[in-house]
């Protein structure tokens, strides 16, 4: 059953492509193993496991699905090592969502596990999933996932964006801005320079799907920063200044890897330590 929630005139609903293997290590960085393991546990091998979560946002007037997931278009070494659910289509199927509904796609950034479903292939062609649907990501993103910087290169594939770029499906954006009415997409360096955050308002109540900057519950911590991060102190800045407006004003965050608790709302107890108070929410 898929969790869902109104927000205001907005129903929001989380799909997901499933779940994939990280190693536990690299998702929590510096953070030793003896405290991140009572959060959530490793296999034998040091495995994670992370969830793949999109939200899917009815307006009234638009469709909009922010992140695609893994997809099924990684080569077999990518999917010997993370794994390849490639749920997220059949789940909108199930739920009676064709691709053509979906209005607006979009993009936090660019790697693997936030696009994947972007494109598919069609015999020798990479056609947009999503035939009707304006899709947006930073243009800053898009640069660097074109550099192929040495650190980062194997996060990224070209097929998931660059047919959507060169047909003018894919808007390249330069900094915030709103998309339509009541969603706004604001830049949160630190996983990348570029990475964007969505935030959804409506008759007064706030929620943002914060993307990697804390992937899960277990990551709320100011310090908690992934070894994936390219800029780990922006990701702190970064936190502090999303705490600042998401604690007082009690936005509901969506978080992008939580296999369990897809969203919650973020508080600061006497101690100033970081708790996520899950969403208890009718499914659908």
């Amino acid at each position: 059953m898929l969790p869902r929630t109104t927000l205001g005139d907005f129903e929001l609903t989380i799909f997901s492509d499933g779940v994939y293997q990280l190693d536990g290590g690299t998702f929590f960085g510096v953070v030793p193993k003896a405290m991140w393991e009572k959060k959530m546990r490793a296999d034998d091998k040091n495995l994670v496991y992370a969830g793949l979560n999109s939200v899917l946002v009815r307006t009234g007037k638009q469709t909009v699905l922010v992140e695609t997931g893994i997809g099924n278009k990684l080569s077999e070494k990518m999917t010997k090592i993370y794994g390849q659910p490639a749920e997220l289509i059949e789940q909108l199927s199930q739920a009676r969502i064709a691709p053509d509904e979906i209005d607006i796609v979009i993009n936090t950034h660019l790697h693997f596990d936030h696009c994947g479903w972007n494109t598919v292939r069609s015999g020798n062609l990479l056609l947009p999933t999503f035939p009707r649907a304006k899709y947006y990501v930073q243009k800053g993103e898009w640069q660097h996932a074109r550099s192929r910087f040495e650190r980062d290169r194997i996060s990224y594939i070209g097929e998931n964006y660059d047919p959507l770029v060169e047909s003018g499906q894919m808007e390249l954006l330069d900094g915030d801005r709103e998309i339509v009415p009541g969603i706004y997409v604001r830049v949160f360096p630190g996983h990348t320079q570029h990475m964007q955050a969505v935030v959804f308002e409506s008759a007064g109540q706030k929620a943002c799907y914060i993307s990697d900057l804390i992937p899960t519950t277990a990551h709320i911590d100011l310090a908690w920063a992934m070894a994936f991060d390219l800029y780990p102190v922006e990701t702190i800045k970064s936190r502090k200044k999303y705490y600042a407006e998401a604690i007082p004003e009690r936005w509901l965050t969506i978080f992008t890897h939580d296999p369990k608790t897809p969203w919650a709302y973020l508080e600061s107890d006497e101690q100033h330590r970081m708790l996520a108070r899950a969403l208890s929410s009718p499914r659908a």
